[in-house]
């Protein structure tokens, strides 16, 4: 019988895919979910005749730490993909922060053996960022959600845990990346022409394999890891999908191109558009080859092909308006 691994952030984008992929696997032999509220038929067990993991339901939150011992009890494994996103610092840090804490210390006391969290290459700041390795960048985090986050990645670390930091994530369920890039672009009379950097990107089935790679494989190192496809992207290549996702949407035919410089006069009072026009005009490339090499995980088609099974996802949801 394979480990029992507690897995949290399952009603997310990256824990939801997570929760699907360790459901399909026979290496897992229990899956127990932490979520805020029982399913709609209440906290039924259920016990799969196939091979796959039997799963439960936890009902729980970062923020009552009582209901985390609960959960941790009879674990093996703990795989962390809870987090709080653009909320206010208090909740950041009542959940990403304290939560994340009293989450390890449960589960180090119910004396889970491994334990692997979901961060973000955000917490090292702004670049540029060029084949950036593990343990050559400062953190440097620039708003409250990466300092919190920050602060969590400690807590797993000084538990011996490993920390997975992926930079863009894409794919089926993905509401801030591509919604966010169209949304820029539509501010804009044309496309965007940002220049030649190169970003870091990974489809969201492929973390989620890694963040289970992790969790299963004895090659696993404590300490955090940068989580992305090998070949960067070029910020051209990031774009062209987004440009294309709007193109279909009805409005009046887009004008000339307009560079960096430019959009960011052009947008200068949206401070949601400074934030990716920041983040578009540099280098944001992290380079670890070790999740492919160490943990026996497939980091999946790279960008430009990869993006294409989940175009019509997108269509679906960024809507004729």
């Amino acid at each position: 019988m394979g480990p029992r691994i507690l897995l949290t952030g399952t009603t997310g984008f990256i824990g939801g895919r997570v929760a699907a992929t360790a459901a399909a696997r026979t290496d897992v032999g229990h899956l127990r979910l932490l979520a805020r509220g029982p399913l709609a038929d209440g906290d039924a067990t259920e016990r799969n005749q196939d091979g796959r993991p039997a799963s439960e339901i936890a009902v729980g939150d970062l923020r009552d730490h009582a209901s985390l011992r609960r959960a941790c009890e009879g674990v093996d494994i703990l795989i962390h993909c809870a987090s709080a996103i653009g909320v206010d610092e208090e909740t950041a840090r009542a959940v990403n922060d304290e939560g994340t804490r009293a989450l390890v210390d449960a589960a180090v006391h119910a004396g889970v053996s491994r334990i692997v969290s979901l961060s973000t290459a955000s917490v090292h700041g702004r670049g540029p960022f060029r084949a950036a390795a593990p343990g050559t960048l400062p953190l440097a985090p620039g708003s409250a959600t990466s300092r919190t986050r920050a602060a969590g990645e400690r807590h797993v670390m000084d538990a011996g845990g490993t920390v997975l930091r992926p930079h863009l994530v894409y794919g089926t369920g993905d509401r801030q990346l591509v919604p966010g890039l169209v949304r820029l672009l539509a501010a804009l009379p044309g496309p965007l022409d940002a220049g030649d950097s190169l970003h870091s990107a990974i489809g969201v089935d492929s973390l989620a394999g890694v963040l289970l790679g992790a969790a299963l494989s004895p090659g696993t190192r404590p300490g955090p890891y940068y989580v992305d496809h090998p070949e960067p992207v070029p910020v051209a290549e990031l774009l062209a999908p987004c440009e294309a996702l709007l193109a279909c949407r009805p409005g009046p035919a887009r004008g000339p191109s307009v560079d960096i410089a430019e959009a960011r006069a052009l947008l200068a009072d949206l401070s949601f558009a400074q934030h990716h026009l920041a983040m578009l005009a540099d280098d944001h490339w992290f380079e670890d080859d070790r999740p492919w090499r160490e943990l026996g995980c497939d980091p999946g088609p790279g960008f430009t092909e990869g993006i294409g099974d989940h175009l019509a996802w997108y269509r679906s949801i960024l809507g004729p308006a």
